[in-house]
């Protein structure tokens, strides 16, 4: 049986790995020490990528694949894939929408709340004994029937207004033109206008050089010293040393992430900062969406080398 063969990027669950090697001829890219010579030596037989979203796939891999023909990312984030290198060369594009939109939404929502009532302090309060020796916890803020903003309303951004209808929020949102599904909710053109009408401002928009630190300072100091900020999107959204700039002085309440510029490494401020919620990057991070994430990858590799259409196509 002919496999065509497929170049991965990285490491991906047992489940996906599996199932690819026995469809594909998989060449695995990040185990090699010396990148080159392996692109030097199967780069010309490579008809695929099978990479994730925060590995994508640069112009020089690319190019080291002259009869590449499909880019399969599991990940709902395909900036990291050179497009441009792409469209010059007719290599169509997948990622894996859909799949991971309640996780991400739940994980949003859930960093709302722990950050709106101090979850996280409170819980090491209880387990440290603070509770007994030093009395209650501080009071923390009320979370519901505030004003929230949602920057950028795609599949994530509707999932997050939707469940914060059931808090009794104000919603606006922002987005490249008004939404019919969102009739209910304020339309914002301009993202500073919709942080100055938010107490909390969700950042749920797609990465793109458009959006590159679409969060600054200006935007911070709209959202003002009793506004949080989630972000549940790409770390390039936000401008990071603006807004910790802000939380060190007070020009913001709060900000909860999920994502980071040069992540797994943080700017080491932000450990130190006692007024920010850290997450490492697992929003999409269940059992249930990670294999359907991946199933939907191998799903979209499959319809290419049978002819069929593409399940989700972006490029």
């Amino acid at each position: 049986m002919f496999k065509p063969h497929v170049l991965q990027m990285g490491e991906l669950p047992e489940w996906d790995e599996t199932p690819m090697r026995e469809v594909f001829e998989v060449h695995r890219y990040f185990e090699a020490t010396d990148k080159a010579a392996l692109l030097a030596e199967i780069g010309p037989q490579v008809r695929a990528i099978a990479t994730r979203g925060d590995l994508g796939a640069s112009a020089d891999v690319i190019a080291a694949c002259p009869a590449l023909e499909v880019i399969s990312v599991f990940g709902v984030g395909y900036d990291a894939v050179d497009l441009g290198a792409c469209a010059a060369r007719g290599i169509t594009v997948t990622n894996t929408p859909d799949v991971l939109t309640d996780d991400c939404a739940d994980l949003a929502l859930g960093m709302w709340l722990a950050l709106s009532r101090g979850i996280v302090p409170a819980e090491a309060w209880a387990r440290s004994g603070d509770w007994a020796a030093k009395g209650g916890f501080p009071l923390q803020h009320r979370a519901c029937k505030k004003r929230a903003g949602i920057l950028g309303l795609g599949r994530i951004g509707m999932a997050v207004a939707e469940r914060l209808r059931g808090f009794g929020m104000q919603i606006a949102y922002c987005a490249r033109s008004p939404r019919p599904e969102a009739a209910d909710w304020q339309f914002i053109a301009d993202a500073q206008e919709l942080a100055a009408q938010s107490d909390v401002l969700f950042v749920t928009l797609a990465a793109t050089p458009q959006t590159h630190h679409i969060v600054n300072s200006d935007v911070l100091d709209a959202l003002g010293a009793d506004g949080l900020l989630i972000n549940i999107s790409r770390a390039q959204n936000i401008d990071e040393a603006a807004l910790i700039d802000a939380l060190q002085h007070g020009r913001l309440r709060g900000a909860a992430l999920d994502v980071f510029e040069g992540e797994p490494s943080l700017d080491p401020r932000f450990p130190r900062l006692s007024n920010v919620l850290l997450q490492p990057h697992h929003a999409s991070g269940t059992f249930e969406t990670r294999r359907a994430m991946g199933q939907l990858m191998r799903d979209n590799l499959a319809a290419h080398f049978a002819g069929r259409p593409l399940l989700t196509q972006v490029q």
